[in-house]
């Protein structure tokens, strides 16, 4: 039992590791590409990018976000129990499910653009981009249905790949859709005397790259869906289990696994609409034009959102590649071992979280500066500065979500979310009203919703199991091990721009942060010759650490 738990953590750890690595990639490459996208738009530009993104992302948490983990883990758990024939009945389901919600959301979003821009958000220009991204939401909602059915088989990498491919597509169309639009939008702003057209159908060219790049990763997940379907169906054909779900009963069970899992996510990305939304109406109220706000939501969308939510990629990828290990063990396996794989989780990601909200932190203004040379970075540093610590208990969060909803208990993520959103409004409104906190009361706020939602989650987790998190090699080693890092980066940077270019002086101080830190959590007992094993090339690193001797033996 003991071997078996060793290699389902082995597993875990080398199919999380696929998934994160391409979700950082898939970051890195949308990180990259808005630098020019950037340069073309400009914070306006990005300030209608980044509402109608906003508007976006809440039709797909309704449609899709839920499909991927929901389906990953009733497909996971019949597999386990090896019941093949219902497992493909969940993904035929799941299918119908998306086809059927997403195309009216598509439709309702499409043919509603001009009123949701203008009387929710406040900014009316940014339905052109809204209108573009509709039909996306269906799209999405398909490729979600097959990456959870790849997920619930325990294999990454389909999702992996066409997250990359999708982005690959997604930055080189984006680029050219937003250089040759923002053209036509100059056209047409000179002939109608609204400048706002220029940016407007920028940010519309920015968007088309979101679509066809679904397109393309839908279509490559097509191709491995019709290679895989042959084994699968050989598998049913051998499933002697008697009892046949009905589509009645699948559609009970997707219903009632995609609600609270839907719900849960809604409020998160419900956060995001009702920071824009509560901030434009504030600041018009307070006096404040358009054309004065939409660039600061342009800042904190298309500088402080990218770069934050490069480690979040992180997390949410070990959440998706943790669920079906959980609903595995919860189904054959003992609470030790419930204990042990969000141990696993939670060390894993803490050791990436911790160093990356202190790098973000100490370098805001040198990676802004890196990466959106054209701009005035000033800003968008004081608002990473302060809201980059909100990394660490986004991602907490995205663990305790992970493992309540993978032992069933899907409602306790969602009140814990919704109670959250509470805090986060009011705390917002009193920043905004009373003491006019403007575009920093959002990044505050934001911290305070991930702050309560991680910690009402692990009250819960605790109630419900007992379970303890232990504190020393997840939180105090890293946090230690990045403090190290943090100073000596400082320092290395400040010593470096002083005889060459502040960019080459950043490059070089982000990898020498890397070493550094790297070295630091393996002395430090963080990470362990046996934990070490279980990432890819596990032996190789093992061998590079004995020879450094950084590790015994």
């Amino acid at each position: 039992m003991a071997e078996k738990t060793s290699n389902t953590e082995k597993n875990f750890l080398i199919q999380g590791s696929i998934l994160a690595i391409a979700g950082v990639i898939t970051r890195v490459i949308g990180a990259v590409y808005r630098i020019p996208l950037v340069n073309i738009l400009g914070d306006t530009g990005m300030g209608y990018y980044g509402v109608a993104f906003q508007i976006y992302s809440i039709a797909l948490t309704l449609t899709s976000y839920s499909l991927p983990l929901a389906v990953s883990k009733l497909v996971s758990a019949r597999l386990a129990k090896k019941e093949y024939k219902n497992a493909n009945r969940i993904f035929r389901g799941a299918l119908t499910f998306a086809i059927v919600v997403a195309g009216i959301v598509a439709m309702i979003v499409f043919f509603g653009a001009d009123f949701i821009a203008t009387n929710i958000m406040a900014m009316s220009f940014s339905s052109i981009a809204l209108r573009v991204l509709a039909p996306c939401i269906l799209i999405v909602a398909l490729l979600g249905v097959l990456r959870g059915f790849f997920q619930g088989n325990d294999t990454m990498i389909p999702t992996a790949v066409s997250q990359v491919i999708e982005q690959i597509i997604n930055a080189v169309v984006s680029i050219v859709g937003a250089y040759t639009l923002i053209r036509v939008g100059a056209n047409l702003a000179r002939s109608t005397g609204e400048g706002a057209y220029e940016y407007a159908y920028a940010a519309a060219g920015g968007t088309l790259g979101t679509v066809i790049g679904a397109l393309a990763g839908l279509a490559f997940l097509i191709f491995l869906f019709i290679l895989f379907r042959r084994g699968f169906r050989r598998k049913m054909r051998h499933d002697r289990d008697t009892h046949a779900e009905s589509y009645g009963q699948v559609y009970k069970v997707l219903l009632a696994t995609i609600a609270p899992i839907l719900l849960s996510a809604t409020v998160y990305n419900l956060c995001g609409v009702l920071d824009n939304a509560l901030f434009g109406q504030i600041m018009s109220m307070q006096g404040f034009a358009e054309s004065e706000y939409a660039p600061l939501l342009g800042i904190l969308s298309g500088k402080y959102d990218v770069l934050v939510n490069v480690p979040l990629a992180f997390s949410s990828a070990l959440a998706a590649s943790l669920m079906p290990n959980i609903v595995s063990v919860v189904q054959t396996g003992t609470k030790k071992e419930v204990y042990r794989q969000i141990d696993t989780f939670n060390r894993f990601d803490m050791v990436i979280s911790i160093p990356c909200a202190v790098g973000l932190i100490v370098l805001a203004k040198p990676i802004l500066d890196l990466l959106f040379y054209t701009e005035n970075n000033s800003l968008g540093a004081v608002l990473l500065e302060i809201g980059a610590i909100s990394v660490i208990f986004y991602n907490l969060s995205t663990v305790s979500n992970a493992v309540l909803q993978g032992m069933d208990d899907m409602m306790t993520p969602v009140v814990s979310a919704a109670i959250a959103m509470g805090i986060h409004v009011v705390v917002l409104v009193i920043l905004m009203v009373v003491f006019h906190g403007g575009i920093y009361a959002v990044v505050v706020s934001k911290i305070v919703f991930a702050a309560s939602a991680s910690l009402l989650n692990a009250w819960a987790l605790h109630r419900k199991t007992g379970y303890v998190q232990e504190m020393r090699r997840t939180f105090a080693i890293p946090a230690i091990a990045a403090a190290i890092m943090g100073v000596i980066t400082v320092g290395v940077y400040f010593f470096l721009s002083l005889f060459i270019p502040t960019r080459l002086a950043t490059v070089i101080a982000i990898l020498i942060a890397v070493v550094v830190y790297a070295v630091a959590i393996v002395l430090l007992g963080g990470i362990s010759e046996e934990e070490m094993l279980g990432f890819p090339r596990g032996a190789t690193l093992v061998r590079i650490c004995k020879k450094l001797h950084l590790l015994k033996g």
